[in-house]
């Protein structure tokens, strides 16, 4: 994952930038590709948090994951208060970063929302992350975990 945003910064919700090397090492990394003027979106994110505050905010050790949003927003305006209002913890790609032209074409984005979790590399475990969450709930990571084959400090 680290190579896929190698160069790049990301922000946080406070608008400071991250370094993505830091932050996604060692992590399976959920790349949220959404918006919010989308009513599929907006009824997917908050579901979103709640899995991400179980996995990452109330588990001890935190577990090994992180989620990037890439907005498919009509401006920053937009993504940030879409960022701010519904989003969890997490990071997002800045909305001026025309990267994210290239991050929906190589994953094959054609509609949102899409939750793609990849390894750290940028490979991906499954297309089809928002289904494993309804479908599956907090189990699903488990299986990201064991094919992301990264050391695993998280207990189920």
């Amino acid at each position: 994952m680290v190579e896929v945003f190698s160069g790049r910064a990301l922000i946080n919700k406070e608008g400071d930038l991250v370094d993505p090397e830091q932050a996604l090492r060692n992590k399976v990394v959920g790349l949220y590709f959404s918006a919010g003027w989308c009513p599929p979106c907006r009824d997917f994110t908050p579901v979103l948090c709640d899995f991400y505050t179980e996995l990452v905010e109330e588990s001890d050790p935190p577990a090994q994951f992180e989620i990037v949003f890439i907005s498919s927003d009509k401006s920053t305006e937009d993504m940030v208060e879409y960022y701010h209002d519904m989003h969890g913890d997490w990071l997002a790609l800045p909305w001026t970063d025309q990267y994210k032209h290239e991050l929906k074409k190589r994953y094959n984005i054609n509609a949102v929302p899409k939750l793609v979790i990849v390894k750290e590399n940028g490979q991906v475990i499954t297309d089809k992350g928002r289904k494993q969450i309804r479908d599956q709930g907090l189990a699903c990571f488990r299986n990201w975990l064991e094919v992301a084959e990264i050391f695993q400090n998280f207990k189920c």
